[in-house]
């Protein structure tokens, strides 16, 4: 029997995906990467904003093709698509055989044996089983089970689940629950497999990282569960994303300052700066003590590297608004930015609010911010040309004859690279200091530092 496994959205999702092929595996599943000839095909959807949920839906109608066809003797959509349409999905897509919400995720080996048991009727007849009750994964269940699938040289850890924020863009916390911290002795267990695997980067996640534990321990921990990571023989990087910044505490600044395995790095979703649509986002913050805390943290870690994500288009964002949000990204240098249109999604409050922006007035200030975060991340690049960092080798590109690495400012997927000329054979996740030569925009280029020469 082989099992064909399509995972979409985030890094949290990778890690749901992750420990459902552990189960699929276990179970005496073979993989395959080949749709023509999986008997079973499993979906892992995302439906976040207006892209991921059309990504979703482009991927099953896509793999239904094959359902239809007999080659897939059955289809599973699994996921927050799955949670959060699970009925839609039922009713209008009948190629589908099996709709698994996020709570019966570890049940994805059972949900296989059930739609195709031994006496399985060989012309594809798979049934029509929609949903399978059983135990959850994640913050609520196992954690001990995962297939790598990001190279293994870095993996990442999913300290929590859910979220208690309540924005009023936002639908997370009606798909994934209340914010729920996994303890803290099953992490470093699971980071400890990881790096035993040889894992040398771990990057936590959450929807929230900076409140772990507060569920658990009555107090923020993240810091407490960051200094017990670092002790784990083998981890090179620690990296911390999705830190809100009115979460941000002394504690966690300080052991990012103390701990050397512990990236100078983080990603601070701030959404906007301007204080009335902070308001009507639900936010936590005003742009006063957005300054303030990133005047602090680069006081604290001169070398810190702040990444964010922004949310153009909000409803009843004038175009002074927007110009206010230009002006603080211009002030504050951040030295990576990602930018959403806004996603009108339903059941939020902010779905309902007057003065929806439209849609080419919304891509047009995305353009506008992204401009100018280039000519930022450009006049950055410049400045680190001559420095030496240490870098991570990813891979070799051999139509460049180059190797691509990253540094510790740059997280995989989303941030830039190093590219690297040498005639030395370096591996995926080996370590070494380079010498920044150039810069292009998001990429920097250079040498190994004991290859250098003026």
């Amino acid at each position: 029997m082989k099992v064909l496994f399509v995972s979409l959205g985030c890094d949290k999702n990778l890690v749901d995906s992750e420990r459902m092929l552990s189960s699929i595996s276990l179970s005496g599943y073979t993989m395959t990467d080949r749709e023509e000839e999986a008997d079973v095909i499993i979906i892992n959807t995302c439906c976040f904003i207006d892209d991921a949920k059309e990504e979703s839906i482009a991927s099953i109608l896509q793999m239904a093709e094959y359902r239809k066809s007999g080659t897939c003797r059955a289809l599973i959509v699994t996921g927050c698509m799955a949670e959060r349409y699970r009925d839609e999905i039922a009713a209008e897509l009948p190629e589908v055989d099996a709709v698994v919400p996020l709570k019966d995720e570890g049940t994805i080996a059972e949900v296989i044996r059930r739609l195709l048991p031994d006496a399985a009727d060989v012309s594809g007849n798979a049934g029509t089983e929609k949903h399978v009750p059983g135990q959850g994964i994640s913050a609520d269940g196992d954690h001990s089970g995962r297939v790598i699938t990001t190279g293994g040289h870095y993996e990442f850890l999913k300290i929590a689940e859910g979220c208690d924020k309540h924005c009023t863009y936002c639908v997370i916390p009606k798909i994934r629950g209340r914010f729920r911290s996994v303890p803290m002795e099953e992490l470093v267990r699971e980071a400890e497999c990881l790096a035993a695997d040889g894992v040398k980067e771990l990057i936590l996640v959450a929807q929230e990282t900076t409140r772990y534990g507060l569920d658990l321990y009555g107090e923020k921990s993240l810091h407490v569960l960051l200094e017990k990571l670092c002790e784990i023989e083998g981890l090179r990087w620690i990296r911390v994303l999705y830190c809100y910044p009115e979460e941000i505490y002394p504690a966690l600044v300080d052991v990012m300052k103390r701990q050397p395995k512990i990236c100078h790095y983080l990603d601070l979703p701030i959404q906007h700066a301007d204080d009335d649509i902070l308001k009507k986002m639900g936010r936590k913050t005003c742009r006063k003590d957005l300054e303030e805390l990133i005047g602090m943290l680069r006081r604290e870690i001169p070398d810190i590297v702040l990444r964010t994500t922004l949310i153009t288009g909000f409803p009843g964002e004038t175009e002074e608004q927007h110009q206010n949000l230009m002006s603080f990204i211009d002030d504050m240098e951040f030295d990576r930015l990602g930018v959403f249109c806004y996603s009108q999604e339903e059941g939020t409050p902010a779905a309902l609010m007057p003065d929806q922006v439209d849609a080419e007035t919304k891509e047009r200030r995305r353009d506008e911010l992204l401009t100018l975060q280039q000519e930022v991340a450009a006049e950055a690049g410049e400045r680190r040309i001559g420095t030496v960092m240490e870098i991570m080798v990813e891979g070799f590109l051999s139509d460049e004859n180059a190797y691509v690495a990253r540094t510790y400012g740059d997280a995989p997927d989303v941030d830039g690279y190093f590219f690297m000329n040498s005639p030395e054979t370096w591996n995926t996740g080996d370590f070494l200091k380079a010498r920044v030569t150039g810069a292009d925009v998001y990429d920097l280029i250079g040498v190994p530092e004991d290859e250098f020469t003026e």
